[in-house]
C-alpha cells in the first residue's frame, strides 16, 4: 500500500530545508591512519560537509532522486566548499544563500575513542544556518518538490525556527508531503519547553515522522511525557501522519503506519567504525524506497542496511552508497547471518 502520494509532474524529488556543517574526521586512508584515540591526541582530519539534511540530500541523490537545498552559508571559502560539493552532486543550490552578517559555518570535530565509542564536538555560535529567514523561503520552490524534509536542527534559533514553520505551513499549502526529521542537538536550544513548543509544532503538520525514542519524548514533554510508542504514533497520526517511524538505536526501529499497520527491522551486523551517521543513511534508504513504491518493510530494510554501511565508514557524505552497493550489502550480509538478520 502506497501511503504517500507523490506527484509525479513536479521536477524535483525532494526538497531539504536545514543544517548544513563542515565534518572533521580523525584520517583514515592509506597515507595516514589516526587510530582510535582521544581527540586531542588526533594530528591529522579529513573535511567532508555534513549536517544530516545535507548528508541525506547526498544520500538520495546517489540513489538517483533529483533534490534541492534550502540554506544559509558563509560567504566564505567554506561557503564555496559547500555549494561547489553541491553542484558536483548533482543538487539544485539555487536556494542557497550566503549570510550576510559574518555568520560562519558550523564545525563538527569527531573523536573515535573505540568502534563502539565516538562523540562529537561541536562549534555553533554565531553560526550560519540559523540566519535562514522566511525571505528565504518561497511556495513556488516547496511546489516544484515531490517532497520536503525539514530538519529540527532548524527550529533552535530564530529567525531559521520561523523559516521552518513558514515552510511547513507552505508545504500543506501547496500539497506537498513533508517529511520531519526529529534530529535533536543539544547545541542553540535555551530550554526543553521550547524544544517541545517548537518540535510539537512542526510534527502536527508532518506526514512523515522520524525520529529516536528520546527524541520523541523531547516532542511530547508538554503533550503527554511518557508516552508508549504505540501512543506516540497514534497520536501524531490523529494531526495529520501517515508514517511515524521510531528508532531504538541498536534494538532496531519500527514504522507505524496511519492504517493500524506496523513493521519492524533490526540492525544489520557490522564492525562500527563511529556510532554516528546511520540515521543520515537510514533517512536516504527509507525515503528512497517510498519513490520506489516498495512496501514499508522493504523500505525499513533498505534504510537499515544503508545506516549500518555508515557506521562503519570513516565519515557521512562521500561514503554514502549507491543503491547497488546496498543491495550488494544486504545479500552479503544474508548470505552470512541468514534470511532473517534484520527482521524483528
Amino acid at each position: 500500500m502506497a501511503y504517500i502520494a507523490f506527484d509525479q509532474t513536479r521536477p524535483l524529488d525532494i526538497v531539504l530545508l536545514g543544517r548544513v556543517a563542515i565534518d572533521f574526521n580523525p584520517a583514515y586512508s592509506d597515507v595516514v591512519k589516526e587510530e582510535f584515540k582521544p581527540l586531542k591526541d588526533v594530528h591529522y582530519f579529513e573535511k567532508y560537509v555534513g549536517g544530516s539534511p545535507a548528508n541525506i540530500a547526498v544520500g538520495v541523490t546517489h540513489h538517483g532522486l533529483k533534490a534541492g537545498f534550502i540554506a544559509k552559508v558563509s560567504d566564505d571559502q567554506f561557503g564555496d566548499f559547500v555549494t561547489e560539493y553541491f553542484e558536483r552532486e548533482g543538487i539544485d543550490t539555487s536556494h542557497i544563500t550566503r549570510c550576510t552578517g559574518g555568520q560562519k559555518l558550523g564545525l563538527t570535530f569527531t573523536e573515535m575513542l573505540s568502534p563502539s565509542e565516538s562523540s562529537i564536538l561541536m562549534y555553533r555560535n554565531a553560526i550560519a544556518d540559523l540566519q535562514l529567514s522566511v525571505d528565504d523561503v518561497d511556495a513556488d520552490y516547496i511546489a516544484s518538490a515531490k517532497c520536503i524534509l525539514i530538519s529540527g536542527t532548524a527550529l533552535a534559533e530564530s529567525p531559521s525556527r520561523e523559516a521552518a514553520l513558514k515552510a511547513a505551513m507552505l508545504a500543506r499549502q501547496v500539497g506537498t508531503p513533508l517529511i520531519f526529521d526529529i534530529d535533536y542537538r543539544a547545541y542553540n536550544w535555551k530550554n526543553a519547553d521550547e524544544i517541545s513548543i517548537y518540535y510539537s509544532a512542526l510534527a502536527n503538520q508532518a506526514d512523515i515522522i522520524m525520529g529516536s525514542r528520546e527524541e520523541f519524548d523531547l516532542t511530547e514533554r508538554l503533550i503527554k511525557p511518557g508516552m508508549t510508542d504505540e501512543e506516540s504514533a497514534a497520536y501524531w497520526q490523529a494531526r495529520h501522519a501517515k508514517i511515524v517511524v521510531i528508532k531504538h538505536g541498536m534494538q532496531g526501529s519500527t514504522a507505524y503506519c496511519d492504517d493500524g499497520e506496523k513493521f519492524s527491522i533490526k540492525p544489520f551486523p557490522v564492525t562500527a567504525r563511529k556510532g554516528f551517521g546511520g540515521g543520515d543513511g537510514y533517512g536516504s534508504g527509507f525515503i528512497y524506497g517510498l519513490f520506489q513504491g516498495w512496501d514499508i518493510q522493504r523500505c525499513l530494510e533498505f534504510g537499515s542496511a544503508e545506516a549500518s554501511m555508515m557506521v562503519r565508514a570513516n565519515n557521512c557524505s562521500d561514503a554514502l552508497p549507491g543503491p547497488a552497493e546496498v543491495e550488494a550489502f544486504i545479500a552479503e550480509e544474508k548470505a552470512q547471518f541468514g534470511e532473517m538478520v534484520a527482521r524483528a
